[in-house]
């Protein structure tokens, strides 16, 4: 463990010292823990030193405009970093849980940053919301992993101001964008920028898409080695077969006749038990939406029903797209990535596996089953129950 109690010469001859140790020595899954909580610290001291670097107005000696363009130039800093730890110096005072956990490594910048945002984001509605909420919000930060947490600090910023967060919503829409221009070598280069149901539709046919493709790759691999073949012994590598995907939704888009009926997207929407006791609205793939984001979908898109009722049960309506049964739909939606502790995911590329094996008895139930990616799957099977169990 470190010792904190020491002035700025002390730290760099111990941080000198561990910089010439044997990595070997401190990396350890303790030492790792215990480095990521001294990163924290030591984020937080930079931070409370950057605002009150500002506050002195040291930087104006130099004849620069601003701290951060101070900073950007003595310390090498991309700008956006520099305000980053000005922003949260300032913030912290006015933070004063967040500030405690995150003087004692407890959160980190990242947790951080989002609640700063929601603070700032709240504020122009409801001055006390933040404070009122903070050792709520920081125990969630506390308790979750970074994707879930990201989820919990959305909703709250969604009860605490609805209106801007239907206005945000519909405002990502409008700055969609993409461009595609060929370079003097003649290759096309591009860029995309979707909100996030565009996102949705988009990524999951890409996906689709490549599946097919990476099981073709492998069929023909398997042929002509005669066996199962290595990654890198496929004809194409992921970046190819996105891109080829890429072209063949455009081929297939192009080959479409016109008066085709096209297909609706789907919008998986979890709806919390009883509906009016919280407010659950996302994608499937866990991405959370305010509600009025849906509004310009409503004509086009097909909608499933989903209810989470008492026992983590999962209800869902009978117009669904239902690939292999409603019952892993159910799973799927209910547990959203794989189960496993350290593994994160997405549902629908996952396995359902049963909770207490068929063999001893284990009905396939929604009770009974549960979400694993492959690996994680055979790794049950092999070695007993993983973490989450």
């Amino acid at each position: 463990m470190f010792n904190w109690v020491m002035d700025i010469d002390d730290l760099k001859e111990v941080l000198d010292r561990m910089a010439g140790a044997d990595p070997f020595s401190y990396g350890d899954a303790e030492s790792v823990m215990d480095l990521q909580r001294a990163l924290g610290v030591m984020n937080c001291i930079t931070s409370r030193a950057m605002a009150s670097f500002d506050a002195s107005g040291e930087w104006t000696l130099d004849g620069a405009q601003t701290a951060a363009a101070w900073l950007t130039t003595r310390c090498h800093l991309p700008v956006g970093e520099a305000r980053r730890q000005l922003r949260r110096g300032r913030a912290l005072p006015s933070m004063p849980l967040c500030a405690e956990a995150f003087s004692s490594g407890e959160i980190g910048v990242a947790q951080l940053d989002l609640l700063i945002k929601a603070a700032e984001a709240a504020e122009h509605v409801d001055q006390e919301a933040f404070s009122r909420d903070e050792a709520v919000l920081l125990q969630t930060a506390k308790d979750l992993k970074f994707g879930p947490f990201n989820a919990a600090v959305a909703y709250w910023s969604q009860l605490a101001d609805p209106d801007g967060a239907d206005a945000s919503d519909l405002d990502k829409r409008t700055r969609r964008d993409t461009y595609l221009s060929q370079s003097v070598g003649g290759m096309w280069l591009g860029q995309m920028t979707l909100d996030p149901i565009s996102g949705e539709i988009v990524s999951a046919e890409l996906i689709r898409l490549e599946a097919e493709m990476f099981e073709a790759d492998w069929a023909e691999a398997k042929a002509r080695l005669g066996r199962d073949p290595h990654a890198d012994e496929l004809a194409r590598t992921p970046a190819q077969r996105r891109a080829d995907a890429l072209v063949e939704m455009a081929t297939r888009s192009r080959s479409t006749p016109a008066d085709a009926r096209r297909p609706e997207p789907l919008f998986s929407i979890l709806v919390d038990f009883p509906t009016l006791s919280g407010r659950i609205c996302e994608l499937a793939s866990g991405g959370v939406l305010a509600p009025g984001s849906l509004l310009p979908w409503l004509d086009q898109a097909a909608f499933e029903r989903i209810v989470f009722a008492p026992g983590k049960r999962v209800e869902c309506s009978v117009t669904s797209r239902f690939f292999t049964g409603a019952t892993r739909r159910a799973i799927e939606l209910r547990d959203q990535s794989c189960t496993h502790a350290y593994c994160e995911v997405r549902a629908e590329y996952c396995e359902i596996d049963h909770t207490i094996p068929f063999a001893q008895g284990g009905e396939t139930t929604q009770e009974n089953g549960k979400v694993l990616c492959g690996f994680h799957n055979r790794l049950r099977n092999h070695q007993g129950p993983d973490p989450g169990d």
